[in-house]
């Protein structure tokens, strides 16, 4: 593979300051431009919660009520999620609320749960009425949770909230400078850094062209910023496995160039803030932010991501970049991964993940993220099954450090990312990922239900190195809902064997029809749904599964 040559060396941040002819526009992009709504969510309708399972791929909704059922009306994007390291049972998630579509104004939303993803609490908001936008969280070795989060007012900075309860308890914040699109990493290496926090953003912040701060004491306090060479913006921030710090975006004066900024210094916190070097890196197209039409017309189509290989196999060391990017040519947006073998100094010439012949299709919201063994995870949604700008989840794997990667697999339903715009034509910037060994959890939003809501996704990791062919339920069958005896709602599950016309149907004692759960085709796999039977009385109720010429009935029990 080609080589690319260091194009600029910088060793102190303060001569790359000075350079400088003058400071960069600080206008941003999160601003409050509609007032905040109160919105009662009691008072507001209420419709099943979207629910999906097939072997080894899962969706959950997160922004459900106590009952888990979808609260109509609202909208969440912008999804990013923390993992407790030592046990994966406790997860969060915190993204963009707002809590009516007629209104633009975002709050700091967060749900959390205590098993494994299965279920998610919505508690609501971290600051009731206050603007907050990009929302982006993480774990340290200890388990403590971390929720970073921009404000505007009274000056545009960013606020960090901890947690030491698994998510169910953030404290009040402390100021973290910081701007719009801050990134945060964490250090979770044996090193001297360990439980360090680094956070990198873009001009449009508290500190002029200063973006880059440090906390050496697990969020209590912060280092004064100091600028990034080159000024990436627009991508994220990670930890390598020798403890440095890396931060990949986009050049602030083009959408062509892409660079890469390395300090393996600021893991020494008895050291001040400085960078090796920065590094234009060749990502075979162009960065693309809103430009009116695709299926994010408003939005970031890709962030810029980055991610190191800490495994202690051949691979050991490597760092990933990867991005949606408009190709040369009619396609519009590709899903290109470049590598480096040597601490960011020089990188491969892209590659292309998605596999796809089509010249029209978007691969949008490229997203990746290194599980502790190496393997590379990437995910994006993809238009090529469409119609128009209908998108589902693909996902791609590398065993071999990225120099092959697995077949696409289509993971969801196709869904509109139109639906359901709060007063703003996107689906937010990004979505977030973390990888284990096991598989990977996914936070992301969609509209399944017509609206943009937040989802929880776990993906089954692969067991070779090597994709092998799609597994399936091997026989038909219908699954006991639970809770049974139930109070207003329900859960019911299913699996089929083989693509099928499928029913679900649940009828009262006289055999009356009074609720249809599923009347559509679908391919092999399991399902979930939800059913609110609220507004009937209690009793015995009887539910019916009907495909490929089979038929299983069973029993519920609603109590009032």
């Amino acid at each position: 593979m080609g080589r690319l040559p260091i194009s600029f060396l910088i060793l102190l941040p303060l001569i790359a300051h000075q350079a400088r002819s003058q400071p960069h526009q600080t206008l941003p992009h999160e601003t409050p431009t509609d007032q905040y709504i109160l919105v009662a969510r009691e008072s507001m309708r209420r419709s099943p919660a979207y629910l999906y399972s097939q072997k080894g791929f899962s969706i959950v909704q997160v922004n459900v009520d106590s009952s888990g059922m979808n609260i109509v009306g609202d909208a969440g994007n912008e999804p990013s999620i923390a993992v407790h390291p030592t046990d994966p049972d406790k997860l969060a998630i915190g993204w963009r609320q707002f809590d009516t579509i007629t209104s633009n104004f975002r709050q700091a939303g967060y749900g959390y749960s205590n098993d494994g993803g299965q279920s998610w609490t919505f508690p609501g908001v971290l600051d009731p009425g206050v603007f907050r936008s990009d929302p982006v969280l993480g774990a340290d070795t200890e388990g403590k949770f971390f929720y970073h989060s921009l404000a505007t007012d009274p000056d545009y900075h960013c606020t960090l909230f901890t947690d030491t309860t698994g998510g169910a308890g953030w404290d009040s914040g402390t100021y973290a400078y910081g701007g719009d699109k801050a990134w945060m990493a964490i250090d979770r290496t044996e090193g001297i850094g360990r439980d360090q926090l680094y956070f990198a953003w873009d001009w449009a912040g508290c500190c002029g062209d200063d973006w880059f701060t440090r906390s050496t004491t697990r969020g209590a306090s912060f280092d004064p910023p100091v600028p990034v060479p080159e000024d990436p913006i627009w991508g994220v921030t990670t930890v390598g496995p020798d403890g440095s710090v890396y931060v990949a975006g986009r050049r602030t004066s083009t959408n062509e160039e892409f660079v890469v900024a390395k300090s393996s210094t600021v893991q020494d916190s008895s050291a001040g803030l400085a960078f090796d070097f920065a590094v234009q890196v060749e990502m075979g197209g162009n960065h693309e932010f809103s430009i009116g039409i695709g299926p994010n017309p408003g939005g970031l189509q890709g962030q810029v991501w980055i991610d190191a290989d800490h495994s202690n196999g051949p691979h050991a060391g490597n760092i990933y970049v990867l991005c949606s990017v408009n190709p040369p040519g009619s396609d519009p947006l590709d899903v290109h991964f470049v590598r480096s073998i040597d601490g960011g100094e020089t990188w491969s010439a892209p590659v292309r993940i998605n596999d796809d012949s089509s010249s029209t299709a978007w691969q949008w919201f490229g997203t990746m993220s290194v599980s502790p063994g190496g393997r590379i995870d990437v995910v994006w949604l993809d238009t090529r099954n469409g119609p128009g700008v209908h998108s589902a989840l693909f996902y791609s794997y590398s065993f071999d450090g990225g120099e092959t990667w697995s077949q696409n697999e289509q993971l969801s339903d196709s869904f509109n990312p139109h639906l359901g715009w709060p007063n703003q034509n996107k689906l937010g910037d990004y979505f977030d990922m973390v990888s284990l060994d096991e598989g990977a959890h996914l936070a992301w939003a969609a509209t399944f239900n017509g609206e943009q809501d937040v989802y929880y996704s776990w993906i089954e990791a692969p067991v070779t190195g090597v994709a092998g062919p799609t597994e399936y339920p091997d026989r038909f069958a219908l699954i006991q809902n639970y809770p049974n005896p139930f109070n207003g709602v329900s859960n019911f599950g299913f699996t089929i064997s083989e693509p099928a016309d499928v029913s679900l149907v649940i009828y009262d004692i006289l055999g009356r029809k009074v609720g249809t759960l599923v009347n559509e085709r679908l391919a092999p796999g399991t399902y979930r749904r939800q059913w609110n039977g609220r507004h009937l009385p209690s009793g015995i109720y009887f539910y019916r599964l009907q495909a490929a010429g089979l038929t299983e009935t069973k029993t519920l029990v609603l109590l009032q």
